[in-house]
């Protein structure tokens, strides 16, 4: 789960808020709109939508790791 969302802050680490990645998100599944999303709001909407932020990232850690071990598949991602 810490990996996946190390991924998905590539960049904007130390200012999660800003990433576009991140923002879309919050725009396309709590309808928050992507130009409003600053510090504070990044926040607020992060603490009252944990339980489902966090059942994504669990699901997204599982998909990771049964991705990394279906055969046939290597590190990038191609079957070879």
């Amino acid at each position: 789960m810490i990996l996946v969302l190390w991924r998905l802050t590539r960049g904007y680490r130390l200012r999660p808020w800003r990433s576009p990645y991140l923002r879309w998100r919050l725009e396309t599944y709590w309808g928050v709109h992507a130009d409003r999303i600053g510090f504070r709001e990044f926040w607020s909407l992060a603490w009252r939508q944990r339980k489902p932020l966090f059942r994504y990232l669990r699901w997204a850690g599982e998909m990771n790791r049964a991705r990394h071990r279906e055969p046939g598949i290597d590190s990038g991602g191609e079957r070879g």
